[in-house]
């Protein structure tokens, strides 16, 4: 596994374990899951990484709070280049599959609501609107050209953030870190599964309610998640007056049985 140093390469390495495999990272930087430190481009780390490895999980990346600061000849030599590489030097070593770790923000500008508020799923075109998601969408295509079978997981977000703020985006566009890895546990247990899967939360609206999460969405979350908008109101807090858009995972439960929990009502309850 690649980027077992950062936050969701360590989650899923973790769970990996402790479902059974025996797990071998690669980082730049130390780690308590990473056994090879050095730089995916260098050839000897690729080899030592996949020597007789049968699963590759790919996660190791230059992500989005790096637009601007990075030029974007790095972005292509660190998420294009070095994970074709990757994939050749995996299906050189015998490889059988590979789960390349991409992000549903390769949606880019078909996220944005024009009269109501978006349905993400698998279906929608990607509009990438800046480096990081160019370089996914073609990392993702590597993926999928290769010979040995893969999955690609576009994760919602999973990064800390302010517990309202958090609250609010796990109603619709974020997922937990637990739901993450024990997505890429069930792909991994699945040797049939292959194709792209959002991976997010689990929300309590459908494609039906997207005009009125647009245009009341606190009336919304109070019908459709009594629990939760109370929680918000014991705390003082607004329920949001709008929402822009919904990730569905629906694909990926009925692929492999993806099952997220309810993370929103979860983190207002936990102590």
């Amino acid at each position: 596994m690649t980027g077992t140093s950062g936050r969701v390469g360590d989650a899923v390495a973790r769970d990996l374990e402790a479902a059974g495999w025996t797990t071998r990272g690669a980082d730049l930087v130390p780690g308590p899951r990473t056994t090879i430190v050095g730089d995916l481009r260098d050839l000897r780390v690729r080899r030592a990484l996949v020597h007789g490895a049968d699963l590759v999980v790919h996660a190791a990346a230059l992500h989005a709070p790096h637009v601007g600061r990075v030029a974007d000849e790095e972005f292509r030599s660190v998420n294009v280049d070095a994970t074709a590489a990757l994939l050749h030097d995996a299906e050189a070593a015998g490889v059988r599959r590979v789960v390349y770790i991409s992000s549903t923000s390769v949606y880019g500008n078909a996220l944005v609501p024009a009269d109501r508020a978006v349905w993400v799923d698998e279906q929608l075109p990607p509009q990438p609107r800046d480096i990081y998601d160019e370089t996914k969408l073609a990392a993702e295509a590597s993926a999928a050209a290769a010979s040995m079978p893969s999955v690609t997981l576009r994760i919602a977000r999973c990064f800390p953030e302010p517990l309202p703020v958090l609250a609010v985006r796990l109603l619709h566009r974020a997922v937990l870190l637990t739901d993450v890895a024990a997505a890429v546990v069930g792909v991994a247990a699945q040797d049939t599964v292959t194709g792209v899967f959002n991976i997010a939360g689990r929300y309590p609206f459908t494609r039906a309610d997207c005009v009125a999460l647009f245009d009341d969405a606190a009336a919304v979350i109070a019908d459709r998640a009594p629990q939760v908008a109370a929680e918000f109101r014991s705390r003082g807090w607004p329920l949001p007056k709008s929402l822009d858009r919904v990730y569905d995972s629906a694909a990926a439960a009925a692929a492999f049985s993806y099952q997220p929990t309810e993370a929103a009502l979860r983190l207002l309850r936990e102590p």
